[in-house]
C-alpha cells in the first residue's frame, strides 16, 4: 500500500497528475489512435512496452486514468478494461491456471457467479461457494490447489459487508491472492490494500464515471499482480477505448463529492424505508440492525449509494412499486448521478438457480434502489408514491371480496 500525500477529495481532482507548473492542456487529451508511428525499428523495440506502441497495449489517456485510480486506490499500479467482466475475467484467468481452485463467496453479482461456475469448469477451473462472513468456512474450502480467493463487499444485491482483515490475514497465512470487487464502496468509502487485500476490481461503469455514458473496468493492486494480468489483456484484448478513459478520467474529478451525496442521500432513504409499514426489510450497512453493521463502521467512510429493500407481497408487487416510481428511473446499472430502481431477479440475477439465490437472501420481493444526487426530500417523495401502490392493490384485493 502506498502512502497518500493528500486527502481524497484532492485526489481524486489531481491525483496521478504532476503538479509541476507547465505550459498545457489542464484536461488530459484523448489519443484517439489505434497505433503510434515510430522514427526507426529500434524506436520501435523499445515501445512495445510503453503506452505508445499499439492502444490494445496501452495509450496515454487510460494511463493517466490508470495512474489517478493508483492514487486513489493507493495501490502500485492499475490497468483499465472495456468492462467491469473484462476486469474481473480477464484478471482471473491471468492469474489461475487448468487444475487450480478458486474459494468465492456466494453473494457476488450474478455475472460473476455464472463466470465461475460455468466457464471456468470448461478449462479445469472449479469454484468453491462460501457464506460472506463465515471465516472459518472459508478456510475449510481451501485446497491444496487452491489460488485466490474472491470477495465483494458490498455485495450485490444484499450490501453485505465482508470483514476485508480476515480475509487477508488468511490470504496471506495460506499463500494465496485476495481479490475483490469493490465496486459499491469505492475508494472513498472504502481502500480494502489498505486492509491487505491484494487486488482490487472495480466496474468503472459505475461510480468512478459516475454518470452512466460509459463502460469500462479496474483492476489496481500489487504491480506483479497488474503485470500478470497485463498480459492476459493484451492476449485478450479487452482494453479500454481512449475517448472511454478521457470520460473516465472526467468522472474521477467528481467522485468524491457524488459519493458523499449519495451516501447522505441514501441513508435517509434507509431510515425512511425502514420505518414504512409496507417495506418488510432494508439492506443497507449503516443502519443498526444490519448484520454487519460493526464491520461497515470499522473499515468504510461510508455505505455508498446502494439500498436493497423487499417489499410486503409478492414478486409482482415489487414490479409495480418498481414502475411507479418516476425520479427512480427503471433501468439496470448503478453509481450515477441519476437514482436507478431495478428488480434484482430480472437483471443482476437473473437466470440464477432459485436455490443459490435463497441462499444469498435475493428474494423477489427485493427491489435495489441507486441513489443518485438529487435532493433526498423529492427521492423520498417518490418513493412514498410508489409504495402507496401497495395499499391501494390491498384495497382493491378487499373490495373484490
Amino acid at each position: 500500500m502506498k502512502k497518500h500525500q493528500f486527502h481524497q477529495e484532492t485526489e481524486a481532482v489531481r491525483g496521478g497528475a504532476s503538479l509541476a507548473k507547465k505550459n498545457g492542456p489542464l484536461s488530459t487529451p484523448i489519443y484517439q489512435t489505434s497505433t503510434f508511428e515510430v522514427t526507426d525499428m529500434q524506436e520501435q523495440v523499445r515501445a512495445t512496452p510503453t503506452d505508445r506502441f499499439y492502444t490494445r497495449y496501452g495509450n496515454p489517456t487510460s494511463t493517466a486514468a490508470e495512474n489517478a485510480i493508483a492514487e486513489l486506490e493507493g495501490t502500485d499500479a492499475t490497468l483499465l478494461f472495456s468492462s467491469g467482466m473484462a476486469a474481473i475475467t480477464t484478471s482471473i484467468l491471468s492469474l489461475v491456471k487448468a487444475g487450480d481452485h478458486i474459494v468465492a463467496q456466494r453473494d457476488i453479482y450474478g455475472g460473476v457467479i455464472k463466470f465461475l461456475s460455468r466457464w471456468l469448469p470448461k478449462l479445469g477451473i472449479e469454484t468453491t461457494f462460501v457464506d460472506t462472513n463465515d471465516i472459518e468456512q472459508h478456510e475449510r474450502a481451501i485446497l491444496p490447489n487452491t489460488k485466490i480467493l474472491y470477495i465483494e463487499s458490498p455485495t450485490n444485491p444484499t450490501v453485505r459487508v465482508v470483514d476485508l482483515e480476515k480475509i487477508a490475514a488468511l490470504a496471506h497465512k495460506r499463500g494465496l491472492i485476495s481479490a475483490i470487487d469493490s465496486t459499491f464502496a469505492t475508494p472513498i468509502n472504502c481502500r480494502p490494500a489498505e486492509w491487505g487485500i491484494d487486488l482490487v476490481l472495480h466496474s468503472g461503469t459505475k461510480y468512478f464515471g459516475g454518470h452512466s455514458d460509459l463502460i469500462c473496468g479496474i483492476a489496481t493492486g500489487r504491480r506483479d499482480l497488474i503485470e500478470q494480468i497485463h498480459h492476459g489483456r493484451t492476449t485478450l484484448g479487452g482494453c479500454i477505448d481512449p475517448h472511454a478513459a478521457f470520460l473516465l478520467l472526467r468522472g474521477i474529478k467528481t467522485l468524491a463529492v457524488r459519493v458523499e451525496r449519495q451516501n447522505d442521500n441514501a441513508m435517509r432513504i434507509a431510515e425512511f424505508l425502514r420505518r414504512h409499514p409496507k417495506v418488510t426489510r432494508v439492506h443497507y450497512p449503516m443502519l443498526k440492525e444490519h448484520p454487519d453493521y460493526a464491520i461497515a463502521k470499522k473499515q468504510m467512510a461510508g455505505a455508498g449509494g446502494v439500498v436493497s429493500f423487499e417489499v410486503e407481497g409478492t414478486g409482482a408487487d415489487a414490479c409495480r412499486v418498481a414502475e411507479a416510481l418516476n425520479l427512480f428511473t427503471l433501468a439496470p446499472s448503478l453509481g450515477g448521478v441519476d437514482s436507478l430502481v431495478t428488480i434484482p431477479v430480472l437483471t443482476s440475477h437473473y437466470l440464477i438457480d432459485p436455490a443459490v439465490l435463497k441462499k444469498m437472501g435475493v428474494t423477489e420481493q427485493m427491489i435495489r434502489l441507486s441513489v443518485g444526487v438529487e435532493h433526498v426530500e423529492d427521492l423520498i417523495a417518490d418513493l412514498d408514491k410508489g409504495l402507496a401502490v401497495l395499499s391501494g392493490a390491498r384495497k382493491e384485493a378487499a373490495v373484490a371480496d
